[in-house]
């Protein structure tokens, strides 16, 4: 089976690409200098392949080649980057280069650390091109934090990103997969972070996406990616920005019932908060990596599944490779201070207080939980009373480690952890792996369990395994 090449430096791509003699294009760089250009110079030869380069940083000069735009750094204007240089090098230049050329654009609107301010480093940086002579062009667009704290270095970063991207998009377009693992090629994963990528276009059509994103999580080059309740891909940054959240983590395999009442009845005390604006308020749904690796795959037609269905429900749906809730939440307070709310079931308390949990943490416990509560974070408890059970579990009944329960009292006494009120008790015994397997058996009570829609959508498009035994 062919391998990806992950011998190659920076340098030699960007020379194989100039000794490529059918490889013709347009560099334009906005935010972070020409780094992408110059490597292309630096190695020799450049004049195989660049047709021009160019950086119009100027507001007015930018709107004056490429049109106006609400900002500046974002998908919109990328693509009206794109538009124009791609129809620019292919008008201009088809009817004198050789016939088996075939041309590209690459292009980048970033904003890199500021000489005044620490603003985020962030950018939309993407290629169009053709994969055969004469083609319809195909697009890859990306969404990039740069993590370096200094300009130079983060100028150098985007630079061997660009090459990267440029080089597998030539070299790689039968292997998306293989496109996305060589970004960070002599690059590093602490450097560069990709929180959406999308391929488009004739030579893409098959691409799913959904799972290219997905891909990004296994390569280190994001901790997360998040979905909008249209089933679409978005940054995060945008979506989170100055908006509270409320998360409930899960495997979702089926939402059941109670989990739809576990986030609405956390949902009600939530809004009641100060500062929390129902209106602009955000319901995730997160989904641990872990539970959709079988072996050493994704399951990608059950991940597939589960963000549909959730999706159905109005739901935005984050997959991340967080295991402990500390590192959930300072995920999210990277884009907004407003308050964090995060729906938990007593059952899940035994993990929570678990103290080997926390191997590893110089801190341990202590540590999480100071990790966790610092500020404007709440977690919801929601009650438990299993099909068969006599009592009800709750918040103030839950028990805990011995050594513990003081640690217990003064979270709850200082509203971190708060029991759910007014919860619908019909729904506490339903369980979601005794749905699950049910459903695999084809119709029947399990229906009843989980939203209409819910099973609906199961059944008709058989989800999840949905009468395969």
């Amino acid at each position: 089976m062919r391998k990806r090449d992950t011998t190659l430096t920076t340098d030699q791509k960007a020379l194989a690409i100039n000794l490529d003699k059918y490889k013709y294009g347009s560099i334009v760089e906005i935010g972070a200098g020409q780094e992408v250009a110059r490597r292309f110079f630096q190695v020799g030869a450049a004049a195989g392949t660049i047709a021009k380069t160019m950086s119009a940083y100027d507001m007015a000069v930018s709107d004056d080649i490429y049109g106006p735009v609400d900002r500046y750094v974002s998908r919109a204007r990328l693509m009206q980057m794109l538009d124009k240089e791609f129809e620019q090098v292919v008008n201009r230049l088809s009817q004198i280069r050789p016939r088996n050329t075939t041309f590209f654009a690459y292009a980048a609107t970033v904003t890199a650390r500021s000489f005044k301010q620490q603003n985020e480093c962030h950018g939309w940086i993407g290629i169009r091109l053709q994969l055969h002579p004469g083609a319809p062009p195909s697009d890859i667009i990306m969404h990039v934090r740069m993590l370096d704290n200094d300009n130079t270095l983060q100028a150098d970063a985007l630079g061997m990103l660009g090459v990267n991207l440029v080089y597998g998009a030539f070299h790689y377009p039968n292997h998306p997969e293989w496109i996305i693992e060589s970004l960070t090629d002599n690059l590093g994963y602490d450097r560069i972070e990709v929180d959406v990528i999308h391929f488009a276009g004739a030579y893409f059509e098959e691409v799913e996406n959904r799972l290219m994103n997905l891909h990004l999580i296994r390569s280190w080059l994001t901790r997360a990616v998040v979905f909008n309740p249209e089933g679409q891909v978005v940054v995060p940054g945008e979506l989170f920005y100055r908006k509270p959240i409320l998360v409930i983590r899960g495997s979702f395999k089926p939402m059941t019932k109670v989990n739809v009442d576990m986030l609405e009845a956390s949902r009600r005390q939530f809004v009641q908060l100060a500062g929390v604006d129902e209106s602009r308020l955000i319901s995730l749904a997160e989904i641990t990596m872990n539970t959709l690796i079988s072996g050493d795959n994704v399951d990608t037609a059950d991940f597939l599944a589960r963000v549909d269905l959730l999706a159905s429900l109005g739901y935005t749906v984050m997959i991340s490779d967080y295991v402990r809730f500390f590192r959930l939440r300072a995920y999210l307070r990277r884009y907004t201070q407003k308050r964090i709310g995060i729906v938990l079931s007593v059952r899940d308390f035994t993990p929570l207080f678990d103290e080997k949990y926390y191997a590893g943490i110089e801190g341990g416990i202590l540590e999480a939980f100071g990790k966790l509560f610092p500020d404007n974070t709440q977690v919801y408890v929601y009650p438990s009373q299993p099909r068969g059970a006599t009592n009800l579990t709750t918040l103030a009944d839950v028990q805990v480690p011995e050594h513990l329960r003081h640690l217990l009292a003064h979270l709850i006494e200082n509203n971190k952890l708060i029991g759910v009120e007014h919860y619908d008790k019909e729904l506490l015994h339903i369980s979601a792996s005794k749905v699950l397997g049910e459903l695999r058996c084809g119709r029947g009570e399990w229906e009843q369990y989980v939203p209409e829609s819910v099973a609906e959508r199961i059944i008709s498009h058989r989800l999840l395994g949905f009468d395969s035994e």
